[in-house]
């Protein structure tokens, strides 16, 4: 039996993959972001908020590598459309928007956006 890198069992594996990758790369994209905001005295709970938003485009980027390390440039269409098969099961965190350039520099901003309005609560009262 030939082995085909586009069966459901090979895009389960990547998924479960990815999944495991998840929380030890936000953890790891998070820090700088965080550290910075502590650094200027911004509010935990804001610093913990830009931190998520801040590190979720960088793990995105990651993830998409993954998958398409995995199969490759021409065929990782087919696994994102299988995500979208299973939108509450395998694809509940992944959607096509995600792995847009434009989302993810839209994340960075937002983040920014919340580093400076938690500066600006900080220290223009």
């Amino acid at each position: 039996m030939a082995y085909s890198e586009l069966s459901v069992k090979n895009f389960k594996r990547i998924c479960l993959i990815n999944w495991s990758l998840t929380l030890p790369m936000m953890l790891l994209f998070a820090w700088p972001f965080f550290l910075f905001a502590r650094w200027t005295s911004v509010h935990e709970y804001i610093a913990y908020t830009g931190a998520f938003f801040f590190a979720l485009p960088f793990m995105i980027t990651v993830l998409h590598g993954h998958v398409t390390m995995a199969l490759g440039a021409l065929h990782r269409h087919h696994y994102y459309k299988w995500l979208t098969l299973y939108p509450f099961t395998w694809g509940f965190m992944f959607r096509s928007m995600m792995f847009r350039t434009r989302f993810r520099l839209t994340l960075l901003f937002f983040a920014s956006l919340i580093l400076f309005s938690g500066w600006a609560i900080t220290y223009l009262r």
